[in-house]
């Protein structure tokens, strides 16, 4: 069987090393307790507060499209819950720099992280701290949660909540600076076509008040009443008749222009009207982009720091450290005590050669 050989460590040693150190041990223990304790109190450690929301994105950001829309073979629903690709654009637009800095002017961050105003790099420093404190990260069901921590519970409720809000009021603005330039497009065609159509319809009400109101029906009926009146011979009949024809001559073939055109027109217009509609809905009026599944509120216990769990880790790094450092210093005695017997033989042999010598 082995032997353990002398100095080498295992469980049955390091035990009696425990126990016969259990006095030192245990002093350097309740020390490094009472330091973590003393240093994980408010005076080194400002305790921090949770706050959590919890967000859905919606699955559509268009109204027109859900209200306005005629075609029914859409999916989106204008009260479905977003997927992965609207929770992306989510959590983009949440940690974008224009929800951050409307954050940080409201809360004066600056102020309120204890950061100076003329410190060196104080906007990374706030950026940093900004960062570490206010979080998003996208849930297991698809779901953006929103975690804060302040030194105020009140203002970590507030933030939280003020920053579900903002991404309404980002997505509604970054959407109509779009919509917005898009309407002004489909509104500068919607409306010239619209008075295009106007000057045509003017321009065949003219032409009705010369006695134009449908060519090809009373060119044919001016025809066979000519017909009638030369098989009378009714000569002031036919001049009326033939005064007719002159107009329809001169003016049938604008007049039949105009209104094919202007059929044509009339169905350009009432599609463009329908974007134009649209647009101007999704220029004008806002929709929730978010549904709010858990509001914010003000924590009633601290989040950080976790007392116990700090003294807990460093109880058990300083066992380890002392363990480790009792282990070294029990194998190095071995060896001096081996130097110093072999020293003490020799200087033993020594002595006694010289007093032999003296003797003789």
């Amino acid at each position: 069987m082995h032997e353990p050989i002398k100095g080498e460590l295992n469980s049955f040693s390091l035990l009696n090393l425990v126990i016969q150190n259990r006095k030192t041990i245990g002093i350097i223990l309740a020390f490094t307790a009472l330091l973590s304790f003393i240093f994980t109190s408010p005076t080194f450690v400002t305790p921090l507060y949770k706050s959590v929301t919890i967000l859905y994105p919606t699955s559509t950001n268009s109204i027109s499209k859900i209200l306005l829309s005629t075609n029914f073979q859409t999916s989106k629903d204008l009260l479905e819950f977003g997927e992965d690709e609207q929770t992306e654009q989510m959590l983009q637009v949440l940690n974008s720099n224009k929800i951050r800095d409307k954050i940080i002017e409201k809360y004066d961050l600056m102020n309120h992280y204890d950061i100076k105003s003329n410190e060196k790099y104080r906007n990374t420093k706030l950026y940093e701290t900004y960062e570490n404190r206010i979080k998003f990260r996208r849930t297991e069901y698809t779901a953006v949660k929103i975690t804060v921590l302040d030194k105020s519970p009140a203002i970590a409720a507030n933030i939280a909540n003020d920053i579900a809000e903002l991404f309404d009021s980002t997505m509604n603005a970054m959407r109509k600076e779009v919509s917005g330039k898009a309407f002004k497009i489909v509104e500068a065609e919607y409306l010239q076509l619209r008075n295009e159509v106007q000057r045509m319809e003017d321009s065949l009400n003219s032409l009705r008040r010369l006695g134009i109101h449908d060519y090809e029906s009373q060119a044919e009926m001016i025809n066979q009443q000519l017909a009638i009146e030369l098989a009378r011979d009714n000569r002031a009949g036919i001049k009326a008749l033939e005064q007719k024809l002159d107009i329809l001559a001169q003016y049938g073939g604008y007049y039949v222009s105009i209104r094919d055109m202007l059929e044509f027109e009339r169905k350009q217009l009432s599609q463009i009207k329908a974007k134009y509609e649209e647009a101007k809905v999704d220029a004008t009026q806002n929709l929730p982009h978010k549904f709010v599944v858990t509001s914010a509120y003000e924590a009633e216990r601290k989040s950080y720091p976790i007392r116990w769990l700090i003294m807990l880790i460093a109880l058990t790094s300083t066992f380890m450290l002392v363990l480790l450092i009792l282990a070294i210093l029990q194998r190095n005695p071995i060896h001096l005590t081996e130097k110093k017997s072999v020293n003490r033989i020799k200087q033993t042999s020594s002595m006694k050669s010289s007093g032999h010598l003296e003797k003789v």
